[in-house]
């Protein structure tokens, strides 16, 4: 029985603050930064948003697309690194938002930037043996960063919201492999009690970011009996705009297909929610019977990747609710003193 996504939906704040006006007020060279990290600016939740509300919003979107009885939803499942509350779930403000039955079943994932696709991997599980009908999954963040930090000029704000469902007149694009990566890697931790994210340099990167992508790639394409040419996109985890490119040309894709994903540009990392907003970003566009491979990273470590097919029901429900396009397009500038109030 083929499990996919059945509706999808994002949210961005309408915020932003350029890398220019950050640069300016630590005095810092935006255009080494920019070439850096190839990020322009990032999305800002306003003062009174937080990773709850925002969940609500995209999975409003999601429900406009799926068009389903939302009666019909039997697990809400929210991944974010900055859930409100330390000991109180973000996953039931949302299904009382949203006006759900109260006979769902609900949690909190974990796992640094990869915590929604780990929700994904859990509801397919759910919607395969029918336990639930349908499987509501939301990635959601109010990125933190410490002022000055080099994290700041990357650190934004969104939602992502698929609902899951195994009625193939539904699904937009069917989940057809998964495999997952883990290992103890210390590249990137939040400690009880702080508010602010660390991290070990000599355990960024290579040995962390590229090391667990690769092993998670090369297995899935193994497994799936693949290659890199067989796929029309491919979205990785997006922490800037440079390391897509690099691991993407490091295990053999090219340009081409990962330009319709890579977002992280134009908002920054949103954390636990940018890989299903870069995987959003493509079905807005995509055709029927396009691949699609999708590999998120969370520091701590691991790696998941997916493999999905599109179907005749995508071009159905496109443009049903706002895309992520939408949602670029719509901003407002502000400037660093706003954010250091709002902070």
């Amino acid at each position: 029985m083929p499990v996919g996504i059945v509706g999808f939906g994002v949210y961005l704040p309408k915020f932003r603050i350029k890398v220019e006006e950050i640069a300016a007020y630590y005095k810092q060279d935006p255009n080494k930064i920019k070439s850096s990290l190839l990020i322009n600016e990032k999305s800002v939740a306003a003062k009174d948003e937080d990773s709850a509300t925002m969940s609500v919003q995209s999975s409003q979107q999601a429900l406009i697309m799926a068009e389903i009885d939302k009666s019909k939803i039997g697990s809400v499942y929210v991944g974010s690194e900055s859930h409100p509350y330390a000991v109180k779930p973000t996953a039931t403000i949302v299904g009382n938002a949203l006006n759900l039955t109260n006979f769902y079943t609900a949690a909190d994932f974990q796992f640094a930037c990869k915590s929604t696709t780990a929700a994904v991997y859990a509801s397919l599980g759910l919607v395969a043996s029918k336990y639930v009908e349908y499987a509501l999954v939301i990635g959601a963040d109010k990125a933190q960063s410490k002022n000055g930090d080099i994290l700041e000029y990357c650190a934004g704000a969104g939602s992502v919201t698929w609902i899951l469902g195994s009625n193939e007149n539904e699904i937009v694009a069917s989940i057809d492999k998964i495999v997952s990566f883990s290992t103890n890697t210390p590249d990137f931790w939040r400690r009880h009690g702080e508010d602010h994210p660390e991290y070990l340099g000599r355990f960024t990167g290579e040995p962390s970011y590229f090391f667990h992508i690769t092993q998670t790639v090369d297995k899935i394409l193994q497994d799936a009996k693949m290659v890199p040419a067989d796929f029309d996109h491919v979205v990785f985890h997006q922490p800037n705009g440079a390391f897509p490119y690099s691991i993407a040309k490091k295990l053999g894709f090219v340009k081409k297909q990962i330009e319709l994903g890579l977002v992280a540009p134009h908002f920054g990392n949103c954390y636990s929610a940018t890989t299903m907003i870069g995987v959003s970003a493509v079905l807005d566009q995509a055709k029927e019977n396009q691949k699609i491979l999708v590999v998120s990273y969370g520091s701590g470590s691991g790696c998941d990747a997916m493999i999905l097919t599109t179907t005749s029901n995508l071009s159905k429900k496109q443009n049903k609710s706002k895309t992520v396009q939408n949602f670029i397009d719509q901003k407002e500038y502000i400037d660093y003193s706003t954010i250091l109030k709002w902070n």
